[in-house]
């Protein structure tokens, strides 16, 4: 019986070469996140728990706080395979996504190496290849199509925009974007709810002229009405995320149908919550993608592992590590990511 004997965390900083930035007022130059490990008599598994004080609430400090005061107790000592009291002891707790993914990740980790599978064969997962996006946050203009043409130079053919801000700059920029690369890429945007309903639908329209191919969150979450009208309109596909933190929220989401394609994000739904996001969603005839919440190495590996699944059918977020000053590991060509490359950091010193 391998029982949970030990749970720790260690706080990271990584240098981005640029600023991030999205929504209203949010910019990050640097990622601050927790690794957590879990460890049972025989082995042990280290995950990446991304802090997003903007949109989870949570940071470096309160991430380590919750496992170490809440959750390492409720864990300790219950049976590595006994999912039934693992899944009620993370619920015990209430939000906290990236904590509570983190310790859900590493335990489907250790199941994997307790049946001698490899975490892929573990999670079933059948593509060989994985298309890819890279994230433009919102910048001068130049500034951007620099990063982008830097980005193709590096084998990634699929860029997410972030919008909202300044709607006249981000069609000036969407139209440089064509024009450099004509046909060679795939452009789809990010509002982050920043569109007002009124003049949504116009937007959208502009935006498909200028090539967009999907958009997503254009509205606020709040605004489920004028969502839901948006989305009939079918003016271009629409992404869930925001919209679908918790297994309820999709619920939500699918009875009143506002949205085309789910990103599904590991770091925020753990293995067992983003296998049954990925199972309803597809159930329910969506287009599905993984994010990775601007995740580093380790854990885009992770949510690499999910996007190999087959029922993934649109981009994946699987290049946040080429934003980082550290070298990154992974390559990609022609606009994808080659499952067997993957490969997972270590950490000698935790």
């Amino acid at each position: 019986m391998a029982l949970i004997t030990k749970i720790s965390t260690k706080k990271i900083k990584l240098d981005l070469k640029g600023q991030l930035s999205w929504g209203k007022a949010s910019n990050m130059d640097r990622l601050e996140h927790v690794l957590v490990k879990l460890e049972t008599p025989h082995h042990q598994a280290i995950t990446e728990a991304p802090a997003r004080p903007s949109i989870y609430g949570e940071t470096p400090q309160s991430i380590k706080a919750i496992i170490k005061n809440q959750l390492a107790p409720k864990l300790i000592g219950l049976n590595i395979n006994n999912d039934k009291k693992i899944q009620e002891a993370l619920a015990s707790i209430a939000n906290n996504q990236a904590a509570k993914a983190a310790l859900d990740i590493a335990v489907h980790i250790i199941r994997a190496k307790e049946q001698k599978q490899s975490l892929l064969e573990y999670m079933k997962a059948k593509q060989s290849h994985i298309r890819v996006s890279y994230i433009l946050g919102i910048n001068e203009a130049n500034i951007m199509i620099e990063e982008a043409l830097k980005i193709y130079e590096q084998g990634v053919s699929v860029f997410k925009i972030k919008i909202g801000r300044d709607l006249k700059k981000d069609k000036t920029i969407i139209e440089n974007l064509k024009y450099a690369f004509d046909n060679d890429v795939i452009l789809y945007a990010d509002a982050n709810q920043m569109l007002e309903p009124k003049t949504a639908a116009r937007t959208l329209e502009q935006f498909a002229k200028l090539g967009i191919s999907y958009i997503e969150e254009p509205l606020e979450i709040e605004k489920i009405k004028q969502r839901a009208k948006l989305k009939t309109e079918q003016i271009i596909p629409i992404i869930a995320d925001d919209s679908c933190f918790s297994l309820k929220d999709l619920e939500r989401e699918l009875d009143f149908d506002t949205f085309d394609i789910l990103n599904i994000k590991p770091a925020r739904s753990g293995y067992s919550h983003s296998k049954m996001f990925l199972d309803r969603a597809h159930k329910a005839g969506k287009g599905i993608m993984i994010g990775s919440q601007a995740s580093a190495s380790l854990g885009t590996y992770h949510s690499a592992i999910l996007a190999a699944d087959s029922r993934v059918s649109h981009p994946s977020e699987l290049s946040f590590p080429l934003k980082l000053k550290a070298k990154s590991d992974y390559k990609y060509k022609n606009g994808v990511l080659a499952v067997k490359d993957l490969k997972q950091a270590h950490f000698k010193n935790f």
